[in-house]
C-alpha cells in the first residue's frame, strides 16, 4: 500500500511527518464493543488521560484478529514472527486533542512479537496461547478470556460521518503512559469496510478481568476482512497540549 495524504484526506489529522516503522495486515478482526459509564472508565485509565465519550457515555472494546505480513520499513517478514492471532481489550481517550485508544491488555500468539511490542511501545503486551481458524461456519477464536466463533452478515458498509460506528472505529492513534509521561502511536490504514456480524460466545471473562461493568450485555458488534495497517514510532506528547473532554 502507497502511503499519501489523499489517500487519506478525509482525516481530520495529517499524516506524521516521520517515517513509519512498522507494517501489519490485520484479517478477520471481530469488534466487540461494550458501553460503559464514564466515571468507571476515569478510575481505569491513567490520570493523564481523558475518557472520551460518545453522547456521554464511555466504551470498551475486545477485537480478536490474526495479523499477518508484520514486517519493519524496509525489511522483508521475518520468518516466526510475522504472522500469529492476538487480541486486545482498549478504551477510548484523548490525549494531546486527538482521539485515540487506550490498551488495558494486548496478547499475541507468539512470545517474539509480544516482547518486541512491548518494548517499542511500552505497551501492556502479553505472551498467550491461542487458536485461530477459519472454516465453513465462519472464524473460531479461542483465548484465556474469550472464546467464540463468528461470521460476517449482510452486506459491507463505511461507517457514517457523526455515527457510533465512525466513533468507535475511525481512530488512529493509541496512547500509552510510562513514568508519567504520555506517548502517541500513529496508526493508519485506509477506512474500515465494515460488517455485520454473528457472535457465538463460549466464554467472556475480560470485563470481569478489569472488573468492568457494561451498561447492557448485548454487544455492538463490527467485522472487518482485512485492513493494511502502518504504524508510526511513539513520540511523547507535550502535557501543555493535554485535551480535555
Amino acid at each position: 500500500m502507497v502511503i499519501n495524504r489523499t489517500t487519506y484526506e478525509s482525516r481530520k489529522f495529517e499524516l506524521p511527518k516521520i517515517p513509519w516503522m512498522l507494517k501489519q495486515t490485520w484479517e478477520n478482526s471481530l469488534f466487540i464493543h461494550y458501553p460503559v459509564k464514564k466515571e468507571l472508565l476515569e478510575q481505569l485509565i491513567p490520570l493523564e488521560l481523558s475518557v472520551d465519550t460518545f453522547n456521554g457515555v464511555g466504551w470498551v472494546t475486545i477485537v480478536p484478529y490474526y495479523i499477518r505480513d508484520q514486517r519493519g520499513k524496509g525489511m522483508p517478514p521475518v520468518p516466526g514472527i510475522s504472522e500469529f492471532p492476538g487480541y486486545n481489550l482498549r478504551t477510548y481517550v484523548k490525549g494531546n486533542g486527538k482521539p485515540g485508544v487506550y490498551f488495558f491488555y494486548l496478547a499475541a500468539a507468539n512470545i517474539v512479537a509480544a516482547r518486541l511490542a512491548k518494548t517499542f511501545f511500552r505497551l501492556p503486551y502479553k505472551f498467550e496461547k491461542m487458536k485461530m481458524s477459519k472454516g465453513n461456519e465462519g472464524v473460531h477464536f479461542e483465548s484465556n478470556y474469550l472464546k467464540c466463533q463468528y461470521e460476517q452478515v449482510n452486506n459491507p458498509f463505511s461507517p457514517k460521518k457523526g455515527s457510533l460506528d465512525e466513533w468507535l472505529l475511525e481512530r488512529y492513534c493509541l496512547y500509552t503512559v510510562s513514568k508519567g509521561v504520555v506517548f502517541q502511536c500513529n496508526i493508519v490504514h485506509p477506512s474500515w469496510v465494515l460488517y455485520e456480524a454473528n457472535v457465538e460466545f463460549h466464554h467472556n471473562t475480560f470485563l470481569s478481568k478489569y472488573k468492568i461493568e457494561p451498561l447492557w450485555d448485548k454487544p455492538v458488534l463490527h467485522f472487518s476482512k482485512r485492513a493494511e495497517v502502518n504504524i508510526w514510532p511513539l513520540v511523547p506528547v507535550k502535557m501543555n497540549e493535554h485535551f480535555s473532554s
